[in-house]
């Protein structure tokens, strides 16, 4: 009898130890070749780009494991690079996209570690242009990088509508090196507020469309990168945005009201409303305009336009064009990385290829 227990306790205990599971290599390559006038030390630039394409690149590791009942474990590692050198972007970090592990259920997903936060969850369905190289990303770098170190996420799905949060304590260990590293790790002993971050977001998918809203919060601490280098400086942000689809595309459009409060005040609004539209299943097209207001200083508006063609399911071939319109004192690219002679309109374009795996 006690050989058979013995021997049951061992039958159930590889069962849980072996359980169906995956490990999945993924990534995108994206490249190209882009054009802009007016740089900020005058003339044109031409060359390749650092840290997008049409979106950025990346590969990764993402592992599933079944536990049964409804309940799984997952990992992600995921890190992004440079085509154009090879180097690691994301502040030189290894797995600079994503580092984390977490439970899935029926009830929702519980993360950890380094993860994509609810200011990126929230722009995903109704910003058709994405983390491209001329988005909203170049009036805010934050945008495309919205992610938090040291943090725990929920992410649950009810009948359409998402619930979600991030609570991080501290929300980015990197830097300073690249737009996505601020150097603001957190986690000080008597200092429970350094570096502390904390998103939110509602939002509802039906077949029509749908809305979506967040509010992200994210404290500052000592040896941080301006403006935020004190435990009382904030930076918050307000999303609002929505879609609609319809037969060959959708139709997207939002706002985002940013507040910085550090050694001085300032508080930015950007609108954004754009279309995609698929002629057939190879060829698409998108198009966007951007408003960005900064208050009682400056402005600046960008339309942007990009064609997709599909060579195969994991190969297309795009280009995209893009103008910016600055106020005499504004100073926005209208290129990722790109720089511009204060108060100059500017054109660009980029021609690039993308492969998926």
């Amino acid at each position: 009898m006690k050989k058979f227990c013995a021997a049951a306790v061992l039958a159930g205990t590889a069962g849980l130890a072996f359980g169906q599971s995956s490990v999945t290599l993924y990534g995108i390559v994206d490249t190209g070749v882009e054009y802009y006038n007016n740089a900020a030390k005058g003339g044109t630039f031409v060359g390749m780009p650092t840290l997008t394409g049409e979106v950025p690149s990346r590969f990764g590791l993402r592992g599933v494991e079944d536990l049964g009942g409804g309940y799984k474990t997952f990992f992600v590692l995921e890190s992004g690079f440079a085509p154009s050198t090879g180097g690691l972007n994301y502040g030189g970090r290894l797995f600079g996209r994503q580092a984390n592990v977490g439970v899935s259920s029926d009830y929702g997903t519980l993360t950890l570690g380094r993860q994509m936060n609810m200011s990126m969850y929230v722009l995903l369905n109704a910003d058709v242009i994405g983390p491209s190289i001329h988005s909203m990303a170049n009036f805010d770098s934050y945008l495309p990088n919205a992610r938090s170190d040291n943090a725990i996420g929920y992410l649950g799905k009810f009948h359409g509508v998402t619930l979600g949060g991030t609570y991080s304590f501290g929300r980015d260990a990197a830097g300073p090196a690249g737009p996505s590293a601020t150097n603001c790790g957190g986690q000080i002993a008597g200092d429970a507020v350094a570096c502390r971050q904390y998103t939110a977001m509602l939002a509802y998918d039906g077949g029509w469309g749908g809305a979506a809203a967040s509010y992200d919060v994210m404290y500052g601490g000592p040896g941080a990168s301006a403006p935020l280098t004190s435990s009382d400086d904030t930076d918050k942000r307000v999303i609002v945005d929505g879609y609609l689809t319809y037969q060959g595309g959708k139709v997207g459009a939002g706002w985002i009201r940013r507040n910085t409060s550090a050694a001085q005040h300032q508080q930015t609004d950007l609108f954004f409303l754009g279309a995609n539209y698929f002629v057939t299943p190879a060829l698409s097209f998108d198009a966007q305009g951007l408003r960005y207001i900064v208050r009682s200083q400056s402005s600046s508006t960008m339309v942007v336009g990009r064609a997709n063609y599909l060579l195969s399911k994991r190969t297309t071939v795009y280009s995209s064009v893009a103008y910016m319109f600055n106020s005499p004192l504004a100073a926005n690219s209208v290129a990722a990385a790109g720089t511009v002679t204060p108060g100059a309109n500017q054109l660009g374009v980029m021609v690039g290829i993308q492969q998926r795996f």
